[in-house]
């Protein structure tokens, strides 16, 4: 069922998602909203649900937890759309001091415009490797995090250089988008985690599936089997019970720890999901976000499901 397909309140949630995601692109308002002495406020209440805190002291504590239940975590310090060298910079050493006290079975999250690919490409690689030093030194992954479409190019071409140089380095994949069959082949030649998501951000129709697409889900299906069959190590983050289900029987109903393969959701979302994968033998990995830069991310969280608004509403309430 696309958009167009849809009438009542399913279009209402259609368009709520629409303008949720426009929001999303308005760098403007990431930090006018959390700084508004009335909105801020009320937008944090509703963000602590997704996110750890703001700053690395609140994510460690977070990630302890997570690893204490058994699952392994992957922490993002958030920031996207950096435009500023020195601040670019600056960010960096935040991930490389995140790889350093970070405990054991936590991977680094990141995006690649927080550390520069918004200015040079060069920039971006040169932050970027310094992530992957301090987190090869350490001993976990590192995985760069997906964005807009438009940025696909640049960021799948600093993976690739990453990947020159080091092998424990992942890159995330969106499901939405129609070019993705053709970028996993050639992902699955490269070392490093692949992450498959569904895909959050507003894009056109011809570039990317609709977030409300039947072909959605099934694109996806297609390909967490082909990440499955290949014996890459890869990453299933979705919080579509029927997706999860679907994969696990795809795997034959039954994980070890020592399997190629994990699945992951997000801070706040689909804890049920993944104490159930646990529980059938399968690696899990829940994903932690901290930092100040909260806006659009939280934005992006209640878009993939208008229905999570009604929980923002008791959230900020409360």
């Amino acid at each position: 069922m696309t958009i167009n397909h849809l009438t009542g309140t399913d279009d209402a949630s259609a368009r709520a998602a629409q303008v949720l995601r426009t929001l999303a692109l308005d760098e403007d308002l990431k930090w006018r909203v959390p700084a508004d002495p009335v909105l801020g406020p009320i937008a944090r209440r509703v963000a602590r649900r997704f996110v750890a805190g703001d700053d690395l002291e609140d994510a460690l504590g977070r990630v302890a937890e997570i690893i204490a239940s058994g699952h392994r975590a992957n922490a993002e310090y958030m920031g996207e759309s950096c435009r500023d060298p020195e601040r670019a910079r600056a960010e960096t050493d935040v991930f490389v001091d995140a790889a350093h006290r970070l405990p054991r079975g936590c991977s680094v999250s990141l995006d690649l415009s927080h550390i520069g690919l918004a200015i040079d490409r060069e920039l971006a690689l040169e932050n970027a490797v310094r992530i992957a030093r301090a987190t090869a030194a350490t001993g976990r992954e590192m995985v760069v995090s997906a964005e807009g479409s438009d940025r696909t190019d640049a960021v799948l071409a600093v993976h690739r250089a990453l990947c020159e140089h080091f092998d424990h380095v992942g890159i995330t994949v969106q499901a939405r988008l129609h070019r993705t069959g053709d970028d996993l082949e050639a992902l699955l030649t490269l070392p490093g985690r692949i992450r498959l998501v569904k895909g959050a951000f507003l894009e056109p129709e011809d570039v990317a599936y609709a977030r409300e697409d039947a072909a959605l889900p099934a694109a996806y299906l297609r390909h967490a089997e082909t990440l499955a069959d290949s014996g890459h190590v890869c990453s299933f983050a979705t919080h579509d019970r029927d997706l999860i289900d679907r994969i696990d029987h795809h795997l034959g109903g039954k994980g070890h720890e020592s399997a190629p393969w994990e699945f992951e959701t997000l801070l706040g979302l689909g804890p049920d999901r993944l104490a159930a994968m646990a529980e059938r033998g399968h690696p899990t990995r829940e994903y932690v976000v901290f930092g100040t830069e909260w806006w659009l991310y939280v934005c992006n969280r209640l878009a993939e499901d208008p229905r999570r608004l009604f929980q923002a509403l008791a959230d900020a309430a409360a």
